[in-house]
């Protein structure tokens, strides 16, 4: 049984490396915001329990073991937030920080009943994909919205960004998961895009585009 700080440091690297492809101990300090000693010592500690891959300056990677691990934390995460919203009505930028607490409950029963009770969901509700009781997660792939062209019609259909600021900020434009938009306007310098949806014209920024993925 692995400690909730363990528990989170192999839910980061699996995070980071599914993002950048290569992760070493520095980005994964700069990633906890702690220092580069105490990452070192942890990653000894998970190598020790055939968790991670480590050697001193070679990038770090997650065992086998150390991936189904992460991907249990995960499930219990996003089965947990898709639960406190369509279950007790929780709106999507209040059941991040809830979840962080419950993913490290230790009863696998307790969470497949919540699978069933959600009819199996695919997604969170961020549109973040749920690994199933197997740890097999199914990325689907997605395009950023600030990578689309003028006149594509797209849907929006994840967040990579669930900070309750950012979801806040989509919430007072009415922009959700499933909301269908066409680009009008992708501005030369800024890269800030003019989108039309629900019979609403909007702008969005380059930083704001880049954390909506869409299909």
């Amino acid at each position: 049984m692995n400690t909730v700080t363990e528990e989170n440091y192999l839910k980061a690297l699996h995070h980071l490396a599914d993002e950048l492809g290569e992760v070493n101990v520095g980005v994964l300090s700069k990633h906890l915001n702690i220092k580069m000693p105490t990452v070192t010592s942890m990653m000894k500690k998970l190598a020790d329990k055939e968790l991670v891959h480590y050697e001193s300056y070679k990038p770090l990677k997650l065992t086998e073991k150390g991936v189904l691990k992460a991907r249990m934390v995960i499930r219990k995460h996003r089965l947990t937030e898709m639960f406190l919203e369509k279950v007790m009505g929780f709106s999507w930028e209040e059941v991040h920080e809830i979840a962080e607490q419950i993913e490290h409950i230790n009863s696998p029963l307790f969470f497949d009943k919540m699978d069933e009770l959600l009819e199996y969901p695919k997604a969170d509700p961020h549109g973040s994909p749920i690994p199933n009781r197997a740890g097999e997660l199914v990325m689907e792939k997605l395009r950023k919205l600030s990578d689309c062209l003028v006149n594509e019609t797209v849907e929006i259909c994840a967040v990579t960004n669930t900070t309750s600021g950012f979801l806040q900020h989509l919430n007072l434009r009415a922009i959700t998961l499933g909301t269908v938009v066409t680009i009008t306007n992708v501005d030369d310098y800024d890269k800030t895009v003019t989108v039309t949806y629900n019979e609403k014209t909007t702008t969005i920024s380059a930083m704001v585009g880049g954390q909506l993925l869409v299909r």
